[in-house]
């Protein structure tokens, strides 16, 4: 990558094409048939916004025909706030040159250029693409090595030769590119008529660019026939695994003389209160980057940072249902919130339905869902002596089924 240029990749979305070879289908194009309950380009696209990575946006680029289909399709992404559709062209070429048009006003580093139809590449495929990006590569391309026998035929379909695999990869998506660079090989070959590329890559070997590989991925197979596709589906609807994730968080305020304190979202009348910027709750506290671990959203302090003064003195609820709708934002369904609290003082034992209680309706779970428990520290260490009171808590969250 050049010298002080940022990264700022974008990702542009093959998905114009008619699929003649899956055979025609009430549901349209094989980009929108539904593998795992989901159309194809819905998986594609889900991957791709799950990453996250792409700064200067998502474009997918579609048929004329197919702007019902697609908004259909998108309506299963979540995430999709990232991502708009341009019309393509007649070939997948021209179709690459309308979303890297669409792109250039973003002004984006580097483009990662993917077919539709690959749903199952995965985002250590990404980050390996974009690693040698970044190490100065100007076109990545992911291939697999071929295992097969390679055989040759003549015109009456008779064995002509064995081809040497010594040396030859299998290409596959998303392909990677210092984004004018490839811009600029797309634009001259439109002008000079040549169309006949099958992959973006060909364009950069014809522009005289060096072109890395990467290891690809055997799960990264295209979907081109009707049989592919009904195997993607079979894939997807055995046997899933359950997606379910755990998230710890732990939270510690200092006491100092006041007239109570606030745990689990409950005022409990106390010669110490606890000393911070919101109302210094730390078992709410805890809960939330206990949820937040579970979709990889950083702590609370990356999203309500002590130094903001619009948060002194805050009720922490409001930080624990943020957390509650980022991970729904992310598909996720609350399973269970499990706080334990270290305090020498107060006692717990009569507030802890109450404490129960607002945590289930500040994550809108139910009540058999949430628990409370607490201990002292024996009088051992910072709570023990009474200068603190600590939290630890653990939640419990389902995303569905592993892809």
């Amino acid at each position: 990558m050049t010298a002080g240029k940022s990264f700022n990749p974008g990702i542009v979305v093959v998905a114009a094409g008619r699929g003649e070879r899956a055979g025609t289908s009430k549901e349209g194009p094989k980009q929108y048939r539904p593998i795992g309950g989901s159309p194809v380009i819905s998986h594609t696209l889900s991957g791709f916004a799950e990453w996250g990575g792409a700064t200067a946006g998502i474009v997918v680029v579609i048929h004329p025909d197919d702007e019902a289909l697609f908004r259909d399709a998108l309506s299963h992404v979540l995430k999709a706030e990232n991502i708009r559709f341009v019309h393509g062209g007649a070939t997948r070429q021209q179709s690459v040159l309308c979303g890297l048009r669409a792109l250039e006003p973003q002004t984006p580093s580097h483009v990662l250029i993917h077919d539709a139809v690959r749903p199952f590449f995965d985002a250590a495929l990404i980050e390996r693409i974009c690693a040698a990006l970044k190490a100065g590569d100007t076109a990545v391309l992911p291939a697999i090595a071929v295992a097969d026998t390679l055989k040759q035929a003549d015109a009456r379909h008779m064995v002509a030769g064995t081809v040497p695999r010594a040396g030859l990869f299998a290409a596959q998506t998303p392909q990677a590119f210092d984004f004018d660079t490839i811009y600029a090989a797309h634009k001259r070959a439109a002008e000079e008529g040549r169309l006949d590329f099958t992959d973006d890559a060909g364009i950069a070997e014809w522009a005289g660019l060096g072109v890395r590989l990467v290891d690809g991925l055997a799960d990264n197979v295209k979907l081109t026939f009707r049989r592919d596709i009904a195997m993607a589906d079979e894939k997807l609807s055995r046997n899933p695994i359950a997606d379910i994730r755990t998230g710890n968080g732990y939270d510690v305020h200092k006491l100092v003389p006041g007239d109570g304190v606030t745990l689990c979202g409950v005022r409990i009348p106390n010669d110490m209160t606890l000393s911070g910027h919101s109302d210094a709750d730390v078992a709410f506290h805890a809960l939330t980057d206990a949820l937040l671990a579970t979709c990889g959203e950083g702590d609370i302090g990356d999203h309500f940072p002590p130094s903001d003064p619009q948060w002194k003195g805050a009720a922490s609820n409001i930080f624990l249902a943020h957390a509650a709708k980022i991970v729904r934002g992310h598909g996720g369904v609350i399973l269970n919130a499990d706080v334990s609290l270290i305090a020498e003082a107060p006692k717990i034992g009569p507030h802890r339905q109450a404490m129960r209680r607002a945590i289930a309706d500040c994550l809108g779970i139910d009540l058999s869902r949430c628990s409370v428990k607490a201990t002292t520290n024996e009088t051992i260490g910072f709570v023990g002596r009474g200068e603190g009171i600590a939290a630890i808590a653990t939640a419990s969250v389902s995303y569905g089924n592993m892809r």
